[in-house]
């Protein structure tokens, strides 16, 4: 009885051992890990990733409701869009050996319609990728002085520093699909 049931147990042992092995190596055919990201293909990706959020918000809120603010003190939805999007050429200006521009935003005076701030968003997001691009891998560790601290900084840096800007404008944006009632493109569930 005792050999009976040690044999069993050895048996099971046995079974249970296999069964992650067989699964670990199962699962490293299916999941090969990739590489990492070169240094500005990171940066580009990140970059990218807050553009498409904006330009579908851009693309996305009513038009009749582009003016829309939360309080009076704030700025208008279609002000947000020119506020982010005018900002990035502090980035792009910079990296690309420019000056940086003479106001950080963009007035909406001058962007009348939804169409015109759309357009915008987007020249705006595909001028920073393309900075992104023409840096490359070598040009992210290149020195630029930040305009608002005044301190040297890498392109990367400054880079992720416009990038989580615009993510916190996407934040605020957010907010005010949910004041006027309306739900994100990026909270909606996935087709």
């Amino acid at each position: 009885m005792k050999n009976a049931i040690l044999l069993m147990a050895t048996i099971i042992v046995a079974t249970v051992m296999s069964f992650p092995a067989s699964a670990q190596d199962a699962a490293k055919k299916d999941a090969a890990v990739k590489p990492a990201a070169s240094p500005s293909q990171a940066v580009l990706d990140a970059w990218n990733d807050v553009a498409r959020k904006l330009i579908a918000m851009a693309e996305d809120f009513p038009e009749d409701k582009y003016d829309f603010k939360p309080t009076p003190a704030q700025r208008s939805f279609a002000e947000q869009l020119l506020h982010a999007a005018g900002a990035n050429y502090y980035f792009t200006n910079l990296a690309m050996g420019q000056k940086p521009p003479a106001e950080e935003d963009a007035k909406r005076d001058q962007y009348k319609t939804k169409a015109d701030v759309v357009a915008f968003v987007k020249k705006s997001m595909a001028d920073g990728a393309a900075a992104i691009k023409a840096k490359g891998d070598k040009g992210m560790s290149e020195l630029l002085v930040d305009p608002f601290s005044h301190q040297q900084v890498r392109v990367s840096e400054l880079a992720y520093g416009f990038i989580e800007h615009n993510g916190e404008h996407y934040g605020q944006l957010a907010v005010y699909y949910r004041i006027a009632g309306l739900v994100p493109p990026e909270s909606r569930p996935k087709k």
